[in-house]
């Protein structure tokens, strides 16, 4: 297509294009056809496809895609090739899942450790820079799970999908607020303990002194507050 016919007001290339109707007619087919294919490919990767999507399944469905996208819309390319390609990523997803439901130490190669965020009502700082999680993030996660304060928390961790699982204590002890500190409403229905205080950045919890800068132990900051129940 050369420069000069290229113009806005030219509605007719810009809603239909440069292929004949009748290729709307063959889009419908292509259409079907491709849907099945997905639908068949899925069905044979497994049970995992549909779940919450690990490192593997998501290749496999970005290959998908890219196999499906270019015969649905070009009329010079056939649908063979996303066939071919998409047997092969059927057959390669069963493989790895065969290999990893075998081999431990394969599976964490291929879908990534799980970390752990929350340990004992304190926040791992490192792990949460490991895996890029910022602190409102977490805090955030945590109230969705109902959580009020770091000390209903056992233990919080990062699947290696991404997503997040928490253990709670049985017995919640006094830990850290994680509401936000402008909602004065909420924070005043908490329990000062009067004699622990945690520290504001990790959620290490220790017996109160008078010494209110001393180093946490745990993150190194100096910023301690009152711990609630």
């Amino acid at each position: 297509m050369q420069t000069e016919d290229v113009k806005l007001t030219d509605w007719a290339r810009i809603l239909v294009g440069d292929v004949p109707y009748s290729f709307y007619i063959e889009l419908i087919i292509r259409a079907a056809f491709v849907y099945l294919l997905l639908i068949v490919s899925m069905r044979l990767i497994g049970k995992r496809m549909s779940s919450q999507i690990g490192r593997t399944e998501m290749a496999a469905l970005v290959s998908l895609a890219a196999a499906i996208g270019v015969p649905l819309q070009a009329p010079d390319r056939g649908l063979l090739p996303a066939v071919a390609i998409a047997i092969v990523v059927v057959f390669t997803e069963r493989w790895i899942a065969a290999r990893a439901y075998k081999s431990q130490n394969f599976e964490k190669f291929i879908q990534g450790n799980i970390d752990v965020l929350v340990k004992d009502s304190v926040m791992d700082l490192k792990n949460m820079k490991k895996v890029r999680l910022t602190r409102e993030r977490l805090v955030s996660q945590l109230r969705s799970n109902g959580i009020k304060q770091l000390g209903e928390v056992k233990r919080f961790y990062m699947e290696a999908n991404g997503s997040f699982t928490l253990i709670q204590e049985e017995t919640p002890k006094p830990g850290l607020s994680i509401i936000p500190h402008w909602d004065e409403d909420f924070n005043n229905r908490f329990k000062k303990t009067g004699e622990k205080m945690v520290c504001q950045t990790c959620g290490l919890t220790q017996k109160k002194s008078d010494d209110d800068k001393q180093q946490c132990p745990q993150c190194g900051d100096c910023k301690w507050t009152d711990a609630v129940e």
